[in-house]
């Protein structure tokens, strides 16, 4: 059940590293919150059945860090990525 607790935390902070990132104009406001929460769920999950208790706090530390890490690298990548591909569509248009 504790899991919820580190899942809202990262969709949280996923929101916020939203409005932190750079051009967020061109992705969704709901990709880095969601990336951030599936990666934090997963890592949660591992370390879970890795035997790490949830009375520990490297659970939660390593678990939102690993989320928030995932999704700004991602979130970058898919922003550089959108940056490119709308530079060459224009440059094919003429504009």
């Amino acid at each position: 059940m504790y899991i919820l607790l580190a899942l809202i935390a990262a969709c949280s902070l996923g929101v916020a590293l939203h409005f932190v990132l750079p051009r967020r104009e061109l992705r969704g406001v709901a990709v880095t919150p969601a990336i951030a929460t599936a990666t934090t769920a997963a890592a949660y999950t591992i370390m879970q059945w890795a035997g790490v208790g949830e009375g520990d706090v490297w659970l939660w530390v390593v678990s939102i860090a690993a989320g928030i890490a995932v999704a700004t690298a991602s979130t970058l990548v898919l922003t550089s990525q959108r940056t490119r591909r709308d530079a060459v569509e224009k440059q094919a248009l003429g504009i």
